[in-house]
């Protein structure tokens, strides 16, 4: 297998992204609302920038008490001034660091609300779009999120989930729900591989589902996320996949 893929975790929600740090390509760094604060803010850019991973803004639902992976009732203008303001804040630091944002992927339960939502994706993407026409917008593979993004001339980065399953809809199977994690690392890396080498995935239900992937994500608030990280990086070097930052679905040499 010869191509390129990005490495993405979710970081400035746990307590090992240092660790995690030599084996990704992007990070997406929660911006206060559902974790974090400026302080882990400026920390992990500072961090990004020693390791020359790229840096993303982390948007949520502002729901700390449930890290932001409670499905909350949000109206498109209320959604466009929440990612606004979390890009604002994140940008602030960059620029303070001497550096700027490459990318955005909302968290937890808004994430997978614009995946299918067409009025949420379109909200958050005018928002990234407004915010930073040059931004890329991370979302699950095939999603009213990534179509969205696509419609106001951004450039998408389709993501796919190691460890997460997939439902028949290739939406990720709700938390909560029996098997919505893998149950195993060596599950979760054949899964990846299946994804690299047929474009597809199995369904919890048990059909093939279609989807492209760009990034791989790893969750950083995991108490494994290090050895995760390690051995999914094995996994992606043993099948002579070539990790690098973040590129558009629209144009690979981007």
């Amino acid at each position: 297998m010869t191509r390129t893929l990005d490495f993405n975790c979710d970081l400035g929600e746990g307590d090992d992204d240092a660790a995690v740090m030599p084996f990704i390509s992007s990070a997406s760094i929660a911006c206060g609302f559902h974790a974090g604060d400026a302080a882990t803010m400026a920390q992990t850019v500072a961090l990004c920038l020693q390791y020359g991973v790229a840096i993303g803004a982390h948007p949520s639902h502002d729901d700390r008490a449930h890290f932001g992976r409670r499905a909350l009732p949000i109206t498109p203008e209320d959604a466009y001034a929440l990612v606004r303001t979390q890009i604002g804040l994140l940008q602030d630091i960059a620029r303070q660091a001497g550096t700027a944002l490459q990318h955005v992927k909302p968290h937890g339960a808004l994430y997978n609300q614009a995946a299918r939502d067409p009025a949420l994706a379109g909200a958050i993407a005018a928002a990234v779009r407004d915010s930073d026409p040059q931004l890329l917008l991370f979302g699950l593979s095939g999603s009213a999120l990534t179509q969205a993004g696509q419609r106001v001339g951004l450039r998408v980065v389709q993501e796919v989930f190691a460890e997460r399953a997939y439902e028949a809809d290739a939406t990720l199977t709700p938390r909560g729900t029996a098997g919505a994690t893998l149950p195993t690392t060596a599950a979760a890396c054949a899964q990846v591989l299946q994804m690299l080498r047929t474009g597809s995935v199995t369904a919890r239900t048990g059909q093939h589902v279609a989807l492209v992937a760009d990034s791989l994500c790893l969750h950083g608030d995991r108490p494994d996320a290090a050895a995760f990280a390690r051995a999914l990086r094995d996994t992606l070097d043993a099948a002579g996949c070539r990790v690098a930052r973040p590129f558009s679905a629209q144009d690979p040499t981007a």
